[in-house]
């Protein structure tokens, strides 16, 4: 017997797997894409229960999108493309359901949880690459701040008073500064004079050399003028 389809309304097909073993969205896209084809290209295999009933033997995921898109449209989803499994042609329509079809996985079987891992491990691959990525900008971010702040830091500290080293300033200022620094303590002007016409004749190596040069200053001076640097000045 020559094998080939059969339209049969859907209304009059049953099926003994509930529909619940489906996934509603999967459901749905079928429907839509029967309707818009207006037909099936899988055509689901049915045996007859009466004259005018079926029942679903294989293709029950094509059954039930059939089913929801006659939901959807009535006239276009009346009916469908079936075999139907009759006495002669049961074994040969049975061997092939066996070598050539393969069931839509369902809830709960191993097929739909090895499709649903493979989904979930898809999700939280994307979902760490996601995370990866906003960690590089977050970090550039970071960085880029980082950088900002030590820039800032950087112009802060250039603009801060320098400290000067005592003997450094009695051997480098000019008589006007070192007049302007140490009149604030009172120190006579003939000594700040004395200090630097004295380091004309070679700098100052130490604060005792100061003293040993410099006469009528003495140890109370010399400390007064390390602490009045001390504190720190402009250059």
């Amino acid at each position: 017997m020559k094998l080939s389809t059969s339209l049969v309304a859907v209304k009059k097909i049953t099926s003994t797997k509930p529909r619940s073993n489906f996934t509603d969205d999967e459901l749905e896209q079928a429907a839509q894409l029967i309707l818009k084809s207006e037909g099936i290209i899988n055509p689901i295999v049915v045996r007859r229960t009466s004259l005018q009933s079926y029942e679903v033997l294989d293709g029950d995921f094509e059954y039930y999108a059939a089913a929801r898109a006659r939901e959807i449209d009535p006239r276009k989803g009346e009916m469908i493309g079936v075999f139907i499994m009759e006495p002669e042609n049961e074994d040969s329509i049975t061997e092939q359901i066996r070598i050539f079809r393969e069931s839509k996985p369902e809830i709960g079987n191993n097929g739909n949880m090895d499709l649903r891992t493979t989904n979930i491990e898809s999700r939280v691959t994307n979902l760490e690459s996601r995370f990866e990525k906003r960690m590089s900008e977050v970090q550039a971010e970071f960085r880029h701040e980082i950088q900002k702040i030590s820039d800032r830091l950087n112009k802060i500290e250039a603009s801060l008073p320098k400290q000067i080293e005592p003997l450094e300033a009695l051997n480098n200022f000019s008589l006007t500064d070192l007049t302007s620094k140490l009149k604030r303590i009172n120190i006579k002007t003939q000594i700040i004079e004395a200090i630097v016409n004295e380091r004309k004749k070679g700098r100052y190596t130490s604060f005792s050399n100061v003293v040993e040069r410099i006469k009528g200053l003495g140890d109370k001076t010399i400390i007064k003028i390390i602490d009045n640097f001390s504190e720190g000045i402009n250059t």
